[in-house]
């Protein structure tokens, strides 16, 4: 098949490989990276596959694709480019959808004290994360886990099911409408990463957990870094 991969990061690699692996003919959308996320554009250089960094809603597409995949893009894709691949187009969402929508769900998902997250595989259409469910899965979330491993975990679990999902995408499946309450996060640092003295100690912990993710900034209480839960009570009893 003729596939346009939209990817970025580690996951976005991995797929690609799955891509050329099955003898796919890919194109890659993909962003310019810092130093410390795996380059999806040195990954497309070494295997000589053309890509770009703009965004695909500005660009013209290179072939009229069979089908688009969305893995962890960070664009919004437009209609026209939904219309042109026939709505054969897909996208990888760390959340159990219609639940945290929008960004930074695992982080989200961490700091509202939730017993699970999961992955959904969705059809792209006109708004956000808001497409029928293709194949959705949940995965727990341990009293251990930090934004950076929970982050891992979900999106390793969600590449083994990358070629399942872009079979059933190929064959045509509908998918089911998405159920229940949702809710949706807008980009940006939740509480611009300041704890608030009010909040309980579980709930200060979690916060940590959640803004753990180097070479990001740490949680941060009165200007001051915050890296553990012992730091934030040393912290806290000099008040």
């Amino acid at each position: 098949m003729k596939i346009i991969l939209c990817g970025y990061n580690w996951i976005g690699c991995n797929v690609l490989e799955q891509l050329l692996v099955n003898k796919h003919e890919v194109f890659v959308f993909t962003h310019e990276n810092p130093y410390y996320i795996p380059s999806l554009i040195d990954e497309c250089k070494r295997k000589g596959i053309s890509y770009s960094c703009e965004d695909i809603s500005k660009s013209k597409l290179p072939f009229k694709p069979d089908i688009i995949c969305s893995i962890y893009y960070r664009y919004l894709i437009k209609p026209h480019i939904i219309q042109g691949c026939n709505g054969k187009i897909f996208n990888l969402h760390p959340a159990l959808l219609p639940k945290y929508r929008g960004c930074s769900s695992i982080t989200w998902a961490l700091i509202n004290g939730e017993k699970e997250t999961g992955y959904s595989y969705h059809y792209i259409d006109e708004q956000c994360d808001t497409g029928n469910i293709i194949l959705q899965k949940s995965i727990p979330i341990e009293s251990y886990d930090t934004q950076q491993s929970l982050y891992n975990r979900v999106m390793f679990e969600a590449s083994k099911d990358f070629l399942k999902v872009l079979t059933m995408v190929r064959d045509g499946k509908v998918g089911h409408a998405q159920q229940g309450i949702s809710s949706y996060y807008k980009r940006g640092c939740p509480y611009q990463g300041e704890i608030n003295p009010q909040w309980s100690d579980a709930q200060v912990e979690r916060f940590i957990r959640a803004m753990y993710n180097p070479p990001y900034p740490y949680a941060s209480y009165k200007g001051q870094e915050v890296k553990s839960m012992q730091e934030y009570l040393k912290f806290k009893t000099r008040d």
